[in-house]
């Protein structure tokens, strides 16, 4: 399964690469393939292309703050949990969302 997924916390900074790195590792050892994207102090990194957007099987939004340009995941099944979550239960995440956007 091909996923994308924003994370973002208010601060954005430990949490939200904690998150992201969760998220990168855990989906790899399930075999999923995964590009995510940071939100926080530092703007937009690892910017999601809209080839990547319009590939993928499903969105994961870790984010504790409004995603920045959201229309871009309009057309897409999305899956919305906080950042904590992703930190904590990474695989949890991720089993809702394969069964939630098939």
């Amino acid at each position: 399964m091909k996923i994308v997924a924003v994370t973002a916390c208010p601060t954005g900074i430990a949490h939200t690469y904690m998150a992201a790195e969760q998220l990168e590792k855990t989906a790899k050892a399930l075999g999923h393939q995964i590009k995510v994207e940071t939100q926080g102090a530092m703007g937009i990194e690892n910017q999601l292309s809209a080839k990547e957007i319009a590939e993928a099987d499903a969105v994961v939004f870790a984010v504790d703050i409004e995603v920045e340009l959201l229309e871009r995941f309009e057309s897409k099944k999305t899956l919305r949990v906080g950042v904590a979550e992703a930190i904590k239960n990474p695989k949890g995440v991720l089993a809702r969302v394969t069964i939630d956007t098939r």
